[in-house]
């Protein structure tokens, strides 16, 4: 995905010229690195909230994999649903002795000590995906992602424009801050009554029949939003189990997702395009650690929201093929 990293350069070359490539006050704490490296050199470590089978993620996996090979380099990636062992892979990868480490917070404070442990040792630290609101605070010079409030108003707007009026809002699991701003944003934009709907993500049986109860019990909801494209399938299915009529939009994108679209199950989806935050978040590191470029300006690095529905779904679904084989 060349066109990624052009556009990072792009960017980087507007900070030189504007802010002399110092990096901002608030990253002051983050030590510079006594020399540059040559790719060869460079050893990246990812480590991510990913739950074991949610696809999600292996678009995330595929950006940094085809980073990693586009610019030469080694990236180690590592992944925990459970955010004190997440934590100790951030560890891990200090003491393995990586110089740039890339993390996606769903937890922040379950991560605060480790990350600052390791922007301590002068270890660039990049944000992806989860963490926008404590990235700076915590030492990293950069967040690539998306603003979930953004995010949430955004699907709150277009389900008032598709006509709903009492949604749910189905957050799958607990903890996670991102989704609970999810939701938060949603029921703020949404011109209707919106509730959240808590459930165990990683027990589908349970979802499903959450969804299906809920759904029986209030024949007057006419919306479900999902917060991942796995409770979304699984709320189309509580959908025909219950006999309801409404209408299911889900959160971040996949093959199955696309392909409820273009059939009419699902309504529409909210793509952060996971391939770019996975691609540029490499890449972002790799010109820290070997050009000294500081991307971000002190500011996140927005991939979405961008909405998908049957106008543009065939032609993400094409760009996903390509991304995950």
């Amino acid at each position: 995905m060349k066109r990624c990293i052009l556009a990072l350069l792009a960017f980087a070359a507007a900070l030189v010229v504007v802010a002399g490539c110092s990096l901002p006050q608030s990253q002051e704490n983050v030590k510079a690195s006594s020399k540059l490296l040559t790719p060869d050199q460079v050893k990246i470590a990812v480590v991510t909230h990913a739950a074991p089978g949610d696809q999600f993620w292996d678009f995330v996996r595929s950006g940094v994999d085809q980073a990693a090979k586009d610019d030469g380099v080694q990236v180690d990636y590592n992944s925990s649903p459970e955010p004190a062992q997440q934590s100790t892979l951030i560890d891990n990868a200090v003491a393995s002795g990586a110089n740039g480490i890339i993390v996606s917070m769903a937890n922040p404070d379950a991560l605060r000590a480790a990350i600052r442990r390791a922007v301590s040792k002068g270890i660039p630290v990049v944000t992806i995906n989860s963490g926008i609101d404590d990235w700076k605070a915590f030492g990293a010079f950069t967040h690539i992602g998306q603003s979930e409030s953004i995010a949430g108003t955004a699907a709150g707007e277009q389900l008032s424009k598709n006509g709903a009026k009492k949604a749910i809002c189905v957050i799958h699991e607990a903890g996670n801050i991102g989704l609970e701003q999810r939701c938060a944003a949603a029921k703020k934009a949404f011109k209707g009554t919106m509730t959240n709907l808590q459930v165990n993500g990683t027990d589908t049986n349970g979802t499903a029949a959450s969804i299906t109860s809920k759904l029986r019990a209030d024949k007057s909801i006419d919306a479900v939003l999902a917060l991942q494209g796995q409770v979304a399938t699984l709320a189309v299915g509580a959908k025909g189990s219950a006999g309801s009529k409404a209408q299911i939009a889900t959160f971040d994108v996949d093959q199955n997702v696309l392909s409820a679209i273009l059939g009419g199950r699902l309504a529409f989806a909210i793509d952060q395009q996971p391939y770019a935050q996975g691609y540029e978040g490499v890449a972002a590191m790799v010109l820290k650690l070997t050009r000294g470029i500081t991307l971000g300006g002190g500011q996140p690095i927005y991939t979405g929201p961008t909405i998908v529905d049957k106008s543009n779904a065939q032609v993400t679904l094409d760009a996903l093929k390509g991304e995950v084989g």
